[in-house]
This record gives structure tokens, sequence and C-alpha cells, in this order.
């Protein structure tokens, strides 16, 4: 690959995509660092697939501007597609096309291609390289998917939702491999709406809800911005009305939930003395707490007032 350490390998400026009267990409602007892993973080109709799908080519912008590779996808898609590989959200082949088939196949659009037994090894393929398509798991069929988008070893990755529908153990193999990527410098965009996900892979994510832009950042950076500091879960011997634990010190919000109390605080430390002496002079007790600090989740609530999933 020849990818410039901290060049930017995609950039998007101003990006908007119209369907009808629906504006699905309302102007945003981010660019992807040769080697890193980007992810594309929001809730189902947030806009990442339009966003992901212009920049592969698939689809054309209404206005705004976006590189990849130092080439416009909607003008120089041809030579784009022997420098980019990308994986959808679904990937639709005839049933009884062989997974070694379908690999020689698609390997016969690119001047260079990978080795289709390295990519049967990688991908944990090489005993269904007879197989038809039709009788591949789920989890095969992804990791097939997968092997495709990487068939002509490109500088950049583009997946789309790779881990939906899959059982906790092929999300991890997903996740190692997507690892892998970040270790051979292979620069990867990611769309994901699981919070965890984003924090475990990404170096830098792009939060999107209603096809705007709201985040852009590392985890880390991201978390730190918010304003809420850290979380704690709060079960009580008895009730008490949220909006006086909201009144302690360094409690920045307080919300009841099926029983519990949920709070966010800043500093930790000071909002747990204060707490406990609220507690004490109310006759109360602590029955139940958990701190956890901030994450992705909390800073999309924060920005948006609902939930990722909502």
């Amino acid at each position: 690959m020849a990818n410039v350490p901290n060049s930017a390998v995609v950039r998007v400026e101003g990006l908007r995509k119209h369907y009808g009267d629906l504006e699905a990409v309302r102007g945003i602007t981010f660019e992807i660092k040769a080697g890193e892993v980007f992810g594309l973080l929001g809730p189902n109709g947030a806009g990442k697939t339009t966003t992901i799908e212009i920049i592969e080519g698939l689809r054309r912008a209404d206005s705004g501007t976006v590189m990849v590779c130092g080439m416009d996808p909607g003008r120089e898609q041809t030579a784009l597609k022997q420098r980019i590989g990308g994986q959808l959200q679904a990937t639709v082949l005839p049933d009884k096309i062989r997974v070694e088939e379908a690999l020689t196949l698609f390997a016969s659009f690119y001047q260079q291609p990978a080795s289709i037994n390295m990519l049967l090894e990688r991908f944990g393929l090489r005993e269904k390289r007879r197989a038809f398509f039709e009788k591949l798991s789920g989890g095969q069929k992804q990791r097939l998917a997968l092997a495709l988008a990487m068939v002509n070893n490109p500088e950049l990755v583009l997946l789309d939702e790779p881990t939906v529908g899959l059982d906790a153990q092929l999300r991890r193999d997903i996740y190692d491999l997507i690892e892998r990527f970040r270790e051979e410098r292979r620069t990867t965009l990611l769309t994901t709406h699981y919070i965890e996900e984003a924090e475990r892979l990404c170096d830098r994510v792009a939060i999107i809800d209603h096809g705007l832009l709201i985040a852009l950042g590392t985890p880390r950076e991201l978390v730190l911005q918010s304003g809420k500091g850290a979380r704690l879960e709060v079960a009580l011997a008895k009730p008490v009305p949220p909006e006086r634990l909201k009144q302690l010190d360094a409690v920045v919000d307080c919300r009841e939930v099926d029983g519990r109390y949920l709070l966010h605080a800043q500093p930790t430390a000071v909002a747990v003395a204060a707490l406990v002496r609220f507690l004490e002079s109310e006759g109360n007790s602590l029955l139940d707490l958990h701190i956890a600090q901030p994450t992705l989740e909390d800073v999309f609530v924060e920005m948006t007032g609902r939930r990722m999933e909502d």
C-alpha cells in the first residue's frame, strides 16, 4: 500500500444528498487519515449508509466535495475501484456459486488481486472453498463479503454495519479482522450504530444524527468533552424525588428509571460524599451503587436529548 502516514485518504466537505423532500445528508465535513480506523456512528436513518455509498462512488452527491485517494468518486469511479474495497449491509451472490469461484471472479476485475488462498485462510473459509453460497451460514456469508472487499488488496476498506445480525463470537471475529487492518496501516471506514463497537475499534469517530455531523474526535476526546461526568446508578432504601438528588454538590443531573436513580456527576468523589451525607440526614440508606465513566452514548444523549436506539 502507498499510504503516506497522516495524509488524508478521504476528504468530505459540505456533503449533501436529498431523496425527494428528505435531506438525508446535510452538509457534513470530515477527513480520514491514512492508516486509521474511522467510524461513522449514529442511529438507523442517520445518513451513514448514504455517506459511505457516495464515498464509494455508488451514489452521486447533490452538492459538496468528496475526494478519495486523490480522486473524485463520482467522475473517476473505474480508477478508484482498483484502490478501494467495500462491504455493504447485504451481499447477494448466485446461490450456486462456490466460495472459491466468487473470489476468483471478483479477483479477475482487478489489476493486482490478492492471493485467493491467502484470503480463504485469513477469513476462515478454507474448509468452505467448495461450498455453495446458499449453504453458508450468516457468519460465513459475512466473512466471504469481507474477503471479497479485500480481493484487490485495497488502500481503503469501507465497511457498512459489518456486524449487524451476528452473534457475539462472530462479532468478535470481525473485530479481530478490523484490528488487523489497523496493524497493517490499512485505512478503514466503518459505519455502526453500536456504541461499544465504535469505542473499541475506532481511532476517531464522527457522530451523525438526522444527516448532521454533531461531534468529531477520538472516543476519549468526545467523552472528555461531555459536561456530565461519570454516571452513577443508585438504589435507595426509600424513594427520593430526583430533583432533590439533582441539587446535591457535583450532581449535574438525575433521573429515575425503574426504581433506580441515574446521576451524572463531576467530580465523582464530591458527588458520592454529598449523596452519603444527604441519605444520613434523611434517615435513608444506600442499597447499591455502580459508577461508570461516560460513554459515547452519554455524548449522543447530551447532544440530541435521546438515546441511540430511540
